[in-house]
């Protein structure tokens, strides 16, 4: 549920500034919805048309510049712009037309952001941290905008999306995260803080671009880059220690060490891991009870053996050892392909994480290898029949027919997930995966799809977007004051998502709720999270109504304050 548009917030105390310096401050300008009074003792008479307008009339007229816009990119700019001119604005524009714009504001759109950052560059948001600046990391940290910070996210731009290295323009992603903090957590927007590490680029298209802002630098490595982290995770730690912290496209080489480092130090989390584990996880326990079958009972085929497709699998195994699994019993439920094949015992090549989920030759033996001898997807689906299929390795069309089909022949109701964005790297289409099933499969998608007309019905596509998670964590970390985030908030995140699923209740509704309705799901999900941390102990105790009402209480609302009385 959202405000309406016609809400009215209580009177204010008079801004700070006065002016022009009032209309160039995003947060606290309302354009053309200054009263007539506020006019005269804000000092705005002249600098502003006469009209006075109400700010459902200002997102009408944004919304018909919006609708004039060619292509996506450009529209990603217009919305870019209005954040930095009116906030209330541009986030009352995204509540009244959230399913429209959120794709254009995040994923997909954001990745052509990122690409074009330095071209579409045109006002500074968040911090710059580069290498050569790294002896004075805590000045640069001063620097921030506003004092008080609540949610940073911070990328250092090497894995954006599916588009790989980014280098600078990876900014582009921590700019859209935390303006979804805002849209459905309701973190308030002067209270997050996006940061990019710029630590080089190993893109040879950005490093010749005469246009790219960033340090023209091969990526550092090794001992260099670790301390390099470790000196601004101090900074932060001193600067901002009651902050949360999240890690946001990060190679796997670095994304697991770094949560792996820090995670019990300062309230952190990295939402490719942990975040993509958990609404995967809450999109396959509402999957699972709409199809009638049983967590313990599932075999998993996860496409895809990087930081977030091992992070998907830790997830699953710990609520399949919750449902009454043993550990060795819940890992062999699993099996993770990368480009060399199956993940099994004896490759070495596997990182730890990957090492857990490693299949036994004994396992593996029966197999008949495919073409260059190497056991890849086509050959574990045919061989172990799963129940559950998951991609996440950007590898465009993986899903072919003959997979699909091969799933849908063993098993009623197919689960299958292509998750890898943008959409033209996602294993499947929608579009094709019903046909191929005949109508059985359930199935979420990492990108934006358009609703699938199969066999007389319509299926609407639930986009299995971290966006269901990590507003809604924040929220709860934020109310519930946690020190630091565990794997059972984690978990009671993904149930509580689980249980919202409406496909449970309707068979041909989507695995995840409707767009419009994130911002009330997003206070279960806060509650069930603070909660958790209190059980853990990493949160001060109180009732389930007292956080109810902190975490309602906390989600703020784009709605205008009226600074004098009229």
């Amino acid at each position: 549920m959202t405000a309406p548009s016609s809400a009215r917030a209580a009177p204010a105390p008079l801004p700070p500034s006065r002016g022009r310096e009032l209309l160039d401050t995003p947060l606290l300008n309302k354009g053309t919805a200054f009263s007539q009074a506020e006019r005269a003792v804000l000092d705005l008479n002249g600098l502003l048309p006469p009209q006075v307008e109400t700010l459902s009339e200002q997102v009408e007229r944004a919304y018909n510049a919006f609708q004039r816009k060619p292509d996506d990119l450009e529209r990603h700019i217009f919305l870019r712009a209005l954040q930095d001119t009116n906030e209330v604005l541009f986030y009352r524009l995204l509540l009244d037309h959230m399913e429209e714009m959120m794709p254009v504001v995040y994923t997909p759109v954001v990745a052509v952001g990122c690409q074009e950052f330095s071209h579409i560059y045109r006002r500074p948001r968040g911090l710059f941290i580069s290498y050569p600046l790294r002896d004075v990391i805590p000045q640069l940290l001063r620097n921030r905008p506003n004092p008080e910070v609540d949610v940073i996210v911070v990328t250092d731009g090497e894995r954006i999306l599916g588009i790989g290295d980014q280098g600078v323009g990876g900014l582009g992603i921590p700019i859209g995260k935390l303006s979804l903090y805002t849209l459905i957590g309701g973190i308030r927007p002067e209270r997050t803080l996006p940061i990019v590490l710029d630590v080089g680029t190993n893109n040879t298209e950005r490093l010749s671009d005469p246009e790219y802002l960033g340090w023209r630098h091969p990526r550092v490595t090794g001992p260099e880059y670790f301390e390099f982290v470790a000196r601004f995770v101090d900074a932060v730690k001193h600067e901002l220690p009651n902050a949360c912290l999240q890690w946001e496209d990060f190679a796997a080489a670095h994304a697991r060490p770094i949560l792996e480092r820090y995670q019990d130090e300062l309230l952190t989390f990295n939402d490719d891991i942990q975040g993509t584990a958990a609404v995967t996880l809450g999109v396959l326990l509402g999957a699972i009870r709409t199809a009638g079958t049983s967590l313990k009972d599932q075999i998993i085929v996860i496409f895809g053996a990087g930081s977030a497709g091992v992070g998907v699998a830790d997830y699953l195994r710990l609520s399949m050892v919750g449902a009454g699994l043993s550990d060795t019993e819940a890992r062999r439920r699993f099996w993770l392909i990368n480009s060399k094949g199956v993940v099994r015992e004896g490759r070495t090549d596997l990182t730890p994480a990957q090492r857990v989920f490693a299949q036994p030759e004994s396992a593996i033996s029966p197999l008949s290898p495919g073409a260059g001898g190497t056991v890849g997807l086509a050959e574990v689906v045919r061989a172990v029949h799963p129940t559950i299929l998951i991609g996440l390795s950007t590898v465009g069309g993986a899903f072919t027919e003959e997979i699909v089909h091969e799933m849908a022949r063993a098993v009623e109701r197919p689960i299958v997930l292509p998750l890898s964005n943008p959409t033209t790297r996602s294993e499947a289409r929608p579009e094709d995966l019903l046909p191929w099933s005949l109508g059985r499969a359930l199935v979420a998608t990492g990108s934006p799809f358009p609703p699938v007309y199969y066999g007389g019905r319509t299926f609407r596509i639930a986009q299995c977007n971290n966006v269901y998670i990590y507003p809604a964590l924040g929220l709860g970390l934020v109310a519930s004051r946690a020190r630091r985030v565990t794997e059972r908030m984690i978990l009671a995140a993904a149930r509580a998502l689980g249980e919202n699923a409406p496909a449970a209740k309707e068979p041909d509704a989507p695995l995840l709720p409707a767009l419009e309705d994130l911002r009330s799901v997003a206070i279960e999900i806060a509650v069930a999270v603070g909660q958790a941390a209190q059980q853990e102990n990493v949160a001060p105790a109180c009732s389930v109504a007292e956080l109810r009402a902190r975490v309602a209480g906390e989600q703020w609302l784009p709605v205008y304050p009226h600074y004098v009385a009229e």
